[in-house]
């Protein structure tokens, strides 16, 4: 009996009656088609054989096993041995290639093999690339360090320059310089850690002071136009605002209700000879002053003028007036005196005799006088004045006549 499979032969009844070899259906095989064929698999529910559909390129076979899963060559995965695996791309006629990511990912576009979820800070279609704000050292291999740029001075991005080992930040902003974007360019000062321009109120000049100020405190440097002051806000000593408050000018040299002296020098003289100018109502301008001293303007001579401050002024003006109380209370006290002296001088009771043989004289200071009253030298009821000013001393014995 021929026992073919009734499942996969042709004909149940039928055989080669030299070998017994039933005739088998496709995908069925041996001697009573009661297997499958190469490239087959039996199906598990009703155990009939389906073809294994493996990919002729992305397999190694064409054998499946019973589950229908090819065999596949490196690189392809799948049931059939139609996908590339992760890491690798471009399903062609061959095999699969493998993701070009720089060890910087696993996995890739199966189709355009662009790589996927770069690690280690890259970027790019093959990770080959850091992200912004980081940098690749000299090493390709080495993976990206983040940039020593603040973005609050730089734009945050670096490079490595040819030749050398440190990265330069890209662009500094505006007040900012250096490799790292760290210090504060000309014209600005750090203050907190961030640079700001100088205030000097444009009273000073960059390309005599590049720097403008000092670059920890903020002092400008180099005030120009007489000005002064940590921001050149202010005037140097001798010079004032103009009206309009912008400019400094030169205190105008004016002579007011105060001393001033002026002083000259000559080459040749060895003393300077001093002008001391008396008080003077009106205010003379510096051209008058120079009309009524003037001052050599050769290279040999020089002049000074030295300014009397107000202080000084009124000091000297108060020494002058207690020196003229004091003078005229001593005039008023000397001549009182005299004028006592003179009254002590007139009423001295000082008198003098003068006797002779037959007579005595008197004589005193009242004699010069008019009308001068002599009643009273001598106080002896006795005495009598006769009217030619002549006294008559009268006593019991003698009788004087002057």
């Amino acid at each position: 009996l021929c026992n073919c499979s009734a499942v996969g032969s042709a004909s149940a009844a039928e055989c080669n009656g030299t070998t017994g070899q039933c005739p088998c259906l496709e995908g069925y095989a041996g001697l009573r088609c009661e297997s499958c064929a190469e490239g087959f698999y039996p199906e598990r529910r009703s155990q009939r054989c389906r073809p294994c559909g493996c990919s002729p390129a992305g397999s190694s076979s064409a054998r499946c096993d019973d589950s229908g899963k090819c065999q596949c060559k490196v690189g392809v995965t799948d049931l059939k041995c139609d996908r590339c695996s992760d890491g690798y791309y471009r399903f062609n006629e061959t095999t699969c290639e493998p993701c070009q990511c720089n060890n910087h990912s696993k996995t890739c576009d199966s189709l355009t093999g662009t790589c996927l979820h770069c690690q280690e800070n890259t970027e790019g279609n093959h990770c080959e690339l850091c992200k912004e704000g980081f940098y690749r050292s000299s090493h390709p291999a080495h993976a990206c360090h983040r940039c020593p740029c603040s973005t609050v001075a730089s734009t945050g991005t670096c490079r490595i320059q040819p030749g050398e080992t440190a990265p330069r930040c890209d662009k500094c902003k505006t007040g900012y310089t250096g490799p790292n974007c760290n210090q504060c360019d000309n014209g600005y000062y750090n203050s907190d850690s961030i640079c700001v321009r100088c205030k000097c109120n444009g009273n000073v000049d960059p390309a005599r002071s590049p720097s403008v100020c000092k670059p920890d405190s903020g002092e400008c440097i180099g005030c120009l136009y007489h000005t002064a002051g940590f921001h050149c806000e202010e005037c140097e000593d001798g010079y004032v605002r103009d009206p309009e408050g912008t400019n400094c000018t030169k205190k105008e040299a004016t002579l007011g209700p105060e001393t001033r002296e002026f002083t000259t020098s000559a080459p040749n003289a060895s003393k300077a000879t001093s002008f001391s100018t008396a008080v003077i109502n009106s205010t003379l301008s510096p051209t008058t002053i120079q009309t009524i001293f003037p001052i050599s303007s050769s290279d040999n001579s020089t002049s000074a003028f030295a300014d009397v401050s107000w202080t000084q002024f009124n000091i000297i003006i108060l020494t002058v007036i207690i020196i003229v109380v004091v003078l005229l209370m001593g005039f008023v006290g000397a001549v009182y005196m005299y004028r006592e002296y003179q009254n002590r001088k007139l009423n001295a009771p000082f008198w003098t005799i003068e006797l002779k043989e037959d007579n005595i004289s008197f004589s005193s200071y009242h004699d010069s006088i008019p009308n001068a009253d002599v009643s009273g030298l001598l106080e002896d009821d006795g005495n009598e004045v006769t009217p030619n000013g002549q006294l008559t001393l009268t006593t019991p014995m003698h009788n004087y006549k002057a």
